[in-house]
C-alpha cells in the first residue's frame, strides 16, 4: 500500500514516519498522512491523528474535497490528519467503519446524502446506517445534475425531448441522483423511458456522446468540458436555481416539473460525540472551507459550498428522504428497474 506524506514541518519527519507506519499496520485501504504539531502525543484533543474517511476510491470529487478539507483542517486543529479511502455500497462501508468507533473526535467521515435519501428507494437494507448513528458536524458541498443530450440529437429542448414515444436514459448506476432525477422527470410526464445503467459517470457520458442512450443526467464537472467543446447540449438542470456555469439552462422547476435532486456531502462523527468536540471540529472545518485550496477545488469541479450547521444537515437528510420516497410512490417510480 502506498502512503504519501505531506510534510509542512520537516523537523518532525520521525514523528510522521511513526504515524505512517501505524497507518500501514492498521488500515487495509489507501491512507494519506498530513503532518501537524500534535500528531502522536498525549493530552487534549487531538492526541493522535484524526482520520478523515472518504467513501470512494482516490481521484473522484469526494476524494478531492476530503483531502483538501483534511489538509486545511489539521492546521486549525494543531494536529495530524489522515485520509482513508473506504469505497463500497454508496458510502455504507465507510459509514459503518467510522460510526461504530468511539466518539472521541479522532474518526470522522465525509458522507453522501444519497446513502440516506436515495439508497432506501433501491435496497431494503435490514441494517441501515440511521441518522441517530451519527453526530453531524457540518454541511460541506452540493453537487448538481445536468440533463444532457448529444449535440447532434434532434431533441432541441425539454418539450421536444418529452414529446417522444419512448426514450432510453443513461445512469451512473442504481441509487444515484442522476437516476432518481430522470426517473422522477419521466414519471411526471408519463413518458415511457428505459433506465440504462452504466458503471459510473465516465461510461455514462461515453454512452450519451455515442448515441447509445438518448439522454443522461450527470454532474457539471463531468459534462461541462463536452458542453464547452460542442459535444453535448444541456437541456435542464435539477438544482434549486440556475447554475452559474449554465446561466441560460433552465431548472426542472422552471420548466414545470418539481424535481430538485442533488448530491450533498457532510462531515459526521459517531453518535455521542461531546459538544465541545463538535464545536472544535466544526470551527476547524469552517476555517478549512474558506481556504484557497479548498475553494479552488470546488470551483474547478463546479461544486457549490453548503455551509450548513449540524441541525440543518439532519433536517436536510430527513426531508430529502421523505420527499423522494413520496414522489417515487406517487409517480410509480421503481429505481430497481425501469420507470
Amino acid at each position: 500500500m502506498l502512503i504519501s506524506h505531506h510534510l509542512r514541518r520537516p523537523a518532525r519527519l520521525g514523528r510522521l514516519t511513526g504515524t505512517a507506519l501505524a497507518c500501514t499496520a492498521l488500515l487495509a485501504t489507501g491512507c494519506t498522512v498530513y503532518g501537524g504539531s500534535n500528531g502522536t502525543g498525549t493530552g487534549e484533543f487531538p492526541n493522535r491523528p484524526v482520520e478523515f474517511t472518504v467513501p470512494t476510491e482516490p481521484g473522484g470529487s469526494s476524494d478531492l474535497v476530503t483531502r483538501a478539507l483534511a489538509r486545511s483542517t489539521e492546521e486549525h486543529l494543531d494536529g495530524t490528519t489522515i485520509v482513508v479511502n473506504k469505497p463500497g455500497a454508496n458510502g455504507k462501508v465507510a459509514g459503518n467503519s467510522v460510526f461504530r468507533s468511539e466518539p472521541d473526535g479522532h474518526r470522522v467521515a465525509v458522507m453522501p446524502q444519497s446513502l440516506f435519501s436515495i439508497g432506501p428507494l433501491v435496497v431494503d437494507d435490514p441494517e441501515p446506517i440511521e441518522l441517530s448513528d451519527m453526530t453531524f458536524i457540518k454541511g460541506l458541498t452540493i453537487e448538481d445534475y445536468v440533463l444532457v443530450v448529444p449535440a447532434g440529437s434532434p431533441h432541441r429542448d425539454l418539450d421536444d425531448l418529452l414529446g417522444q414515444d419512448r426514450l432510453n436514459y443513461g445512469t451512473a448506476g442504481a441509487g444515484t441522483g442522476g437516476q432518481l432525477a430522470q426517473a422522477l422527470l419521466f414519471g411526471f410526464t408519463d413518458v415511457p423511458a428505459a433506465d440504462i445503467p452504466f458503471d459510473g459517470g465516465g461510461p455514462t457520458m461515453t454512452a450519451v456522446l455515442g448515441g447509445q442512450v438518448d439522454v443522461a443526467a450527470l454532474h457539471p464537472a463531468e459534462v461541462m468540458p463536452q458542453i464547452e467543446a460542442g459535444g453535448l447540449r444541456p437541456i435542464i438542470v435539477f438544482s434549486d436555481e440556475r447554475l452559474d456555469a449554465l446561466p441560460d439552462t433552465p431548472t426542472a422547476v422552471e420548466s414545470g416539473y418539481d424535481v430538485v435532486v442533488d448530491q450533498r456531502r457532510f462531515l459526521a462523527a459517531p453518535a455521542g460525540l461531546p459538544d465541545k468536540l463538535v464545536d472544535r471540529l466544526g470551527a476547524a472545518a469552517d476555517k478549512a472551507t474558506v481556504d484557497n485550496e479548498y475553494e479552488t477545488i470546488l470551483e474547478n469541479n463546479y461544486i457549490r459550498q453548503w455551509n450548513a450547521e449540524s441541525a440543518e444537515v439532519e433536517s436536510q437528510l430527513s426531508e430529502s428522504r421523505q420527499r423522494y420516497a413520496t414522489l417515487s410512490r406517487e409517480l410509480g417510480v421503481d429505481l430497481g428497474g425501469q420507470s
